[in-house]
């Protein structure tokens, strides 16, 4: 991947943020990657937006704690600390394990009528210990098949009250670094998971109730291979992209070269643009911006977000958003 893309740094940073908001859709998070990338000129966030903003800051902050730190209990307790920060579910006790005892089940459900109970504060301070130890046991088991199990208990065991979905997904992508199967944290299942929403909650169900491993293993790495598969195209889209909107770029007689590539180059890292962005990027004259947003919009780069507003109008690179959208829209 690092290869074929001209930019790694940036599609890991967008990757990243689709993911947020795909695992953070599941849990019910009512945003799209739209509304993450849209800037609002105003500076206000929703609920939703900062959830979704947490948990990009929760998966660079374990990234960068691995070179520091194995993959432990410590680690995910301070990346919970980061996820549920200054959001809805920082009175349940961010990056603290749970004290009292919590269930699974439908919205409004209630202990008697949970479809599954979590082990109770002093059995799941001996399940976490468990699984820490198997994370680092060397066994014949296939790294991916290790994973599966992992995810598997770590949901079961719902250490927290609030954010295991999120963070359990996280772990996936944290264990296949720790082991060197991936450099970035590009290969998520979450799109997986939601397409396939209640298989994955039935098959783990299963697992639990009745013991049937060899069907959510099996679930699992299809998701693996299907999502690295989805990697792939996202990247070979992107590339293509850039190089033909470059090429038409270049190609254009109109305004100054230089001008249109630092823009074009701005689009990649914030899709949403205004002209007051263009300002503060190059420093132009207002009737030389507009003419830089004129003439990306006469190559077919640039959409009008509002045709109607005619004051403080904000551009999209469409195309772009929209192969980056693939899988978040609500």
């Amino acid at each position: 991947m690092a290869i074929t893309l001209p930019d790694i740094d940036l599609f890991v940073s967008m990757y990243v943020q689709k993911e947020a908001v795909i695992s953070s859709q599941i849990e019910g998070t009512q945003a799209s990657l739209v509304d993450v990338l849209q800037k609002d000129r105003k500076n206000k966030k929703t609920k939703d937006t900062e959830e979704i903003v947490n948990y990009v800051k929760a998966t660079n902050y374990a990234f960068k704690r691995l070179n520091e730190l194995p993959l432990c209990m410590r680690l995910i307790k301070e990346t919970h600390a980061v996820l549920l920060s200054n959001v809805r579910g920082e009175e349940k006790m961010p990056g603290e394990f749970r004290k009292s005892q919590n269930w699974i089940g439908h919205v409004g459900s209630t202990l008697q009528n949970a479809s599954f109970i979590p082990p109770e504060p002093s059995e799941m301070d001996i399940c976490l210990s468990d699984l820490e130890k198997y994370m680092h046991e060397e066994t014949a088991i296939s790294n991916l098949i290790k994973i599966a199990l992992i995810h598997y208990q770590f949901e079961t065991i719902h250490p927290f009250l609030d954010g295991n979905g999120r963070m359990g997904r996280l772990l996936i992508v944290l264990f296949l670094k720790e082991r060197g199967l991936i450099e970035y944290p590009v290969l998520y299942l979450s799109y997986f998971f939601k397409k396939n929403r209640n298989t994955y909650y039935e098959l783990l169900n299963n697992v639990r109730i009745k013991g049937h491993f060899e069907e959510w293993i099996t679930f699992f790495i299809e998701g693996i291979c299907e999502i690295s598969e989805d990697a792939i195209m996202s990247i070979q889209k992107i590339v293509e992209l850039k190089k033909n909107d470059t090429e038409k770029i270049r190609s254009c007689s109109k305004g100054n070269l230089s001008n249109l590539l630092s823009v074009y180059d701005y689009l990649l890292k914030h899709p949403f643009i205004e002209a007051d962005d263009i300002k503060d990027l190059l420093d132009l004259s207002k009737p030389t911006i507009h003419k830089i947003l004129d003439n990306l919009t006469e190559l077919g780069i640039l959409e009008l977000v509002d045709e109607e507003k005619k004051r403080y109008r904000q551009y999209v690179y469409k195309k772009y958003v929209d192969i980056l959208s693939e899988g978040t829209i609500l």
